[in-house]
């Protein structure tokens, strides 16, 4: 617990048994820079509540394979194509993600990550040229990838992390790809997994953990059924109302009938909104306008907490170096290329979206040693409903009740008169096949998550 935290609790001020219904929305490997990096540059990084905010100067740098210095620079709307920044897919995984941080796909002793790799990575990944399913827009170089995205450009987002409470130093849980960070998510381990291979595992998840409480809990997919639905064995034999699709969420949202906690996931296609690189941004901005629109207009406003994350960087530019003080899961398993899970993975953008908090809140974990991840999500449901931790993990994480600081629900809308985006390009990469799509084709044959359904 922060020192935050026991301040409130001590004061008798804990508002997180306020909270009856908490949403997840998880969306895809974008970094923390990369989308919020410039959400306070123009107030010297300073939130409107005085807090201060790690975000970007504008004299942050990378060199390239040369070693000329790239420094890093606005996305701007008038760009060719700004909403399928940053061009081309980035290195994902364990090894691209340590050449990014440290310079080489294995990591020095000490792991001390300059941050310093991620212009010549890229530069490796636009090397080896097109290839199937990994779209490269005409005229993209290295230096790309030091491009950031802006409030003028990503104004949800944006006006949610101002409104609300943005977590600047939240990391993905595991540094590499997709899978591995979301099953950390539901189940505080990937079983020593680092890669997109393995996607149905064997360890207890929180909505075991939920149903054994009584607590309600639903996972909506955006137009299938969710992958998670797949992926856990206390997941498979819950009865089929327990999943369903964008649709069917907006309608418990309205109908005031939201569970508990509500895991939201975005469509995994090249033409979907989960804004995996090089997928449209800006239907990812509509995505997170009609969830928090669902949630903002139903009947349960009140005591909603949303939280907005991306599972990973998926190799987009940050300047933080991820801290190596995290808890391993401590379940047995043994992780691939001899990984201790004791580091973190890079900075993901948060946002905390409630009537509960204070417009302006940069909101941290109080304990350096245990920064927010994404085992604080599941830290946050079992202290609200005193359901008990998966893996050492999760119970040494911090939760986020401590962002909840009003006695009484605001009744503003922070989206009132804000219009989400739109691509005026063409998808590149509209003919692929996502890796994520293959995966879900994997688990519906394998009949983790049933065909037909949804």
């Amino acid at each position: 617990m922060g020192a935050e935290q026991a301040a409130q609790l001590m004061a008798g001020v804990d508002r997180l048994p306020d909270v009856g219904h908490l949403v997840v929305l998880m969306l895809e490997n974008r970094s923390f820079d990369h989308l919020l990096g410039f959400l306070y540059t123009d107030q010297g990084n300073v939130s409107a509540t005085g807090q201060a905010y790690e975000g970007l100067t504008g004299a942050e740098s990378n060199p390239d394979q040369n070693g000329k210095l790239v420094t890093v620079r606005r996305i701007e709307a008038t760009d060719p194509h700004p909403y399928f920044m940053p061009g081309a897919n980035p290195g994902e995984g364990y090894r691209p993600t340590n050449a990014q941080l440290f310079g080489a796909p294995d990591p020095p002793s000490p792991p001390v990550a300059g941050m310093q790799g991620f212009v010549t990575d890229f530069a490796a990944v636009l090397d080896r040229g097109a290839q199937p399913n990994r779209t490269v827009l005409p005229g993209t170089v290295a230096g790309d990838i030091m491009a950031c995205h802006t409030p003028q450009t990503l104004p949800v987002l944006s006006a949610l992390a101002r409104g609300y409470a943005v977590c600047d130093h939240w990391f993905s849980s595991v540094p590499t790809e997709t899978l591995p960070n979301r099953a950390f998510s539901c189940a505080a381990t990937s079983q020593g997994h680092l890669d997109d291979s393995t996607h149905q595992f064997t360890c207890p998840s929180i909505f075991g953990r939920l149903s054994t409480a009584g607590v309600p809990w639903r996972a909506y997919g955006y137009d299938a059924l969710p992958m998670v639905s797949g992926n856990f064995p206390d997941i498979h034999g819950a009865s089929p109302d327990h999943f369903g699709v964008f649709t069917d969420f907006q309608a418990a949202a309205a109908g005031g009938t939201l569970a508990g906690f509500t895991l939201l996931e975005p469509s995994w296609g090249a033409t979907g909104n989960s804004e995996h690189p090089v997928y449209d941004v800006a239907l990812g901005e509509q995505l997170i306008q009609a969830v928090y629109r669902a949630l903002r207009d139903g009947p349960g406003w009140d005591q909603t907490l949303l939280v907005i994350t991306y599972d990973e960087h998926g190799g987009c530019y940050d300047h933080v170096p991820p801290p190596t003080t995290a808890t391993p899961p401590g379940d047995g398993t043994v992780g691939e290329f001899g990984f201790d899970f004791a580091r973190f993975g890079v900075r993901v953008p948060t946002v905390l979206v409630s009537p509960l908090i204070a417009a302006g809140t940069v909101h941290r974990s109080a304990v350096a040693t245990a920064p927010l991840d994404h085992t604080s999500i599941l830290r946050t449901v079992e202290r609200r409903w005193a359901v008990p931790a998966l893996t050492a993990r999760d119970a040494a994480a911090g939760d986020v009740g401590a962002a909840l600081t009003l006695d009484a629900p605001r009744t503003d809308d922070v989206l009132a008169g804000v219009a989400a985006p739109a691509a005026a390009a063409v998808n590149p990469a509209a003919g692929e096949v996502s890796h994520l799509q293959q995966v879900y084709a994997d688990l519906v044959d394998r009949q983790f998550i049933p065909a037909g359904r949804g």
